[in-house]
């Protein structure tokens, strides 16, 4: 099956996803892959929105991810309790509860109750969570009948979900096929209100974080003047830092006399330090307090506010055979229409990964039990509380992580772009999805120690730290990767690190190959990615589609990690070339505002990087590192 068609059978499956978003006809909007082809303006040029409909935009976005994710869980929950009933039928002795349902509950709390029936006789498991208010009670009653008539039919069902006004709850029951017997579950839709609020912060539909939270202030990106966040939009001018913290750099360490000196007049506790950069927090002055403090008294290299980043919610083979791989992974076919859409399935006949790949995700954690991430985690660090494992507990590096490297072709959930590979889970963000300029920076350097050859940064500000920029350039210089979401704002401002230099910048796409409503755009963009209801790993074992910049970047993430698989030897430099230079070409022919190169290929790209030889076009480079490697060792 040539690209082509699989990228109008990417298109078509999002349909599926976006049942009340009216998207147009797909095959109205396919188009050649072919890069060199020529495209009219007024077919793919984005149209310039307003606020106002930015913001419903927005909110069609964020219930369309709410519509595919109820659509994701029921369909989990389904294969979950028809295993249930399975294994029912399979026990003869009474009393016994099948081992399958005992794990179950103890690691999906979404199961809050599991009824096993049998010959018009039930048994009852239920979670400790499991209360529910009397109006409740009395609209499960009623759908919990309809699931036994149906099992009595041999027939499978599933219930709204209930109430009506705030869904919490709904019922599955599945037969047996052995006699009238089956299973039934009550589940918790909870999962629903957790992807509303995480999509009003990472699609910046409410001020975030709001002004006094954490002691945090807020300065317009350009003239550092201070501004107070009302609305969402204004955002994309805020940029945040805490506003009794400071960032000092200095162009010697300074004594222990002289940090205590500092500590005394500050009246604070020791600072925080990376190298020659401290983080002095004072009970007493503010930001500007702090700055002139240091300016006038030690001359530092430089100062700056202590900025918050937030998420932006991403074998031998038969190489002329082009037919795509089709993991059976349960979300796949019906969900997944991001991979076709940037021939990762054809591309999986070039490279499925290795594991000498590490693959940092600096972010907010990582479900570190989660059955489709079972094996791909490394021990990781968690540099909000050091002392702490880096488990997930917003959901968004959980996200991430699954759309790199999620089990493929193991029957459950969906398919990452990564079949081999290893994540190294880093907290850098705390419960609330943000994190400071210390802790981002932080992360960087430690996946960097600790091996990571690609690093996903899937989150952001509108500040130039320097700080960080030192921590990217430290990562930089030490040939690691480093990609980074643009943000949600749909501004041309750039956001960082993503502008930095060293970071190849990612925006997002949606179904129909236009940039998304909500992706930044601008003259730093590198490349784009599929950033609108993407199905990915959610924290108790569970799955979510969610949209932003923030799913786009993973995309990219593994598409680097699949070409230092291909190829070790090149360096990250050459690695971000492959990835610009092999592309499908969207907008105005070549690099543009909008889409910068075009979104990315995989297969080309894989193909380009060499696929085990030394690619054709890096081929000088190749030869050249060969030469010295025999050279060095004749010295």
């Amino acid at each position: 099956m040539k690209r082509k068609s699989w990228a109008l059978i990417g298109l078509l499956a999002a349909g599926v996803i976006a049942l009340y978003a009216l998207v147009p006809d797909p095959q109205q909007n396919a188009h050649s892959n072919n890069a060199s082809q020529p495209k009219t303006a007024s077919a793919t040029e984005p149209k310039k929105i307003g606020n106002q409909q930015e913001q419903k935009l927005k909110q069609m976005m964020k219930q369309r991810d709410m519509t595919a994710t109820e659509r994701l869980a029921r369909l989990d929950a389904k294969r979950h309790v028809r295993l249930l009933a399975e294994q029912y039928a399979a026990v003869r002795k009474n009393g016994e509860s099948p081992a399958y349902a005992q794990e179950l509950q103890k690691d999906h709390g979404q199961f809050l109750s599991i009824i096993w029936v049998k010959d018009g006789q039930e048994r009852e498991t239920k979670a400790a969570a499991y209360k529910l208010e009397q109006k409740e009670q009395k609209q499960l009653r009623g759908y919990l009948q309809y699931a036994r008539k149906a099992i009595q039919r041999k027939q499978s069902y599933e219930s709204p979900s209930f109430p009506q006004d705030q869904p919490k709850y709904y019922v599955v029951a599945e037969p047996s096929g052995q006699g009238q017997s089956g299973a039934i579950a009550v589940m918790d839709m909870g999962i629903l209100k957790r992807v509303e609020e995480h999509q009003d912060k990472n699609l910046r539909l409410i001020p975030y974080p709001k002004e006094g939270n954490y002691k945090v202030e807020s300065v317009h990106a350009d003239t550092l003047k201070d501004i107070t966040v009302k609305t969402g939009h204004d955002n994309e001018k805020a940029s945040h830092y805490y506003e009794n913290e400071i960032v000092v750099t200095f162009a010697e360490p300074p004594s222990t006399q002289e940090l205590n000196k500092m500590t005394q007049e500050l009246k604070c506790s020791q600072p925080k330090r990376i190298a020659n950069t401290y983080i002095f927090r004072s009970e007493t002055m503010n930001m500007k307090q702090l700055k002139h403090y240091f300016q006038t008294k030690w001359k530092p290299s430089y100062v700056e506010p202590h900025y918050l980043y937030m998420t932006n919610d991403n074998t031998a083979m038969n190489l002329t055979d082009e037919s795509p791989v089709i993991p059976n992974d349960l979300l796949f076919s019906e969900y997944q229409w991001n991979l076709p859409v940037i021939e990762t399935n054809r591309a999986w006949k070039l490279s499925k990964g290795s594991d000498d790949v590490i693959v940092a995700v600096v972010d907010t954690g990582v479900d570190l039990k989660h059955p489709d991430l079972n094996g791909r985690l490394l021990e990781g660090y968690n540099a909000i509380e050091q002392e702490e494992e880096p488990y997930d507990d917003v959901g968004h590096g959980t996200h991430v992580a699954g759309i790199i490297a999620a089990n493929v072709n193991n029957n459950e959930g969906i398919a990452g772009m990564m079949w081999g590979g290893k994540i190294l889970p880093v907290k850098a963000l705390d419960n609330t999805g943000a994190g400071t300029t210390y802790s981002v920076a932080e992360g960087i350097i430690w996946a960097t120690d600790h091996g990571a050859k690609v690093i996903n940064l899937s989150l952001g500000n509108y500040a130039d730290a320097e700080f960080l920029h030192e921590a990217v350039k430290y990562a930089y210089g030490r040939d690691v990767v480093l990609i980074a979401a643009t943000g949600n704002d749909n501004t041309e401002r750039p956001g960082y690190p993503a502008a930095y230099p060293e970071v190849l910048a990612v925006s997002a796409t949606d179904y129909q190959l236009q940039r998304a409503s909500f992706s930044n755009y601008g003259d730093y963009v590198d490349v784009m990615a599929p950033g609108e209801s993407i199905a990915s790993t959610y924290p108790d074992n569970q799955y979510a589609a969610l949209s932003g910049t923030s799913m786009a970047c993973p995309h990219v993430t593994a598409l680097a990690a699949l070409i230092r698989s291909v190829n070790p030897d090149l360096r990250n430099t050459e690695v971000m070339d492959l990835i610009r230079s092999n592309v499908i070409d969207l907008g105005p022919s070549g690099r543009d505002k909008d889409y910068g190169y075009g979104q990315i290929d995989v297969y080309a790209a894989l193909s380009a990087a060499g696929a085990g030889d030394s690619a054709l076009q890096l081929w000088p480079q190749a030869v050249q590192r060969k030469v010295n490697r025999i050279l060095d060792k004749h010295k």
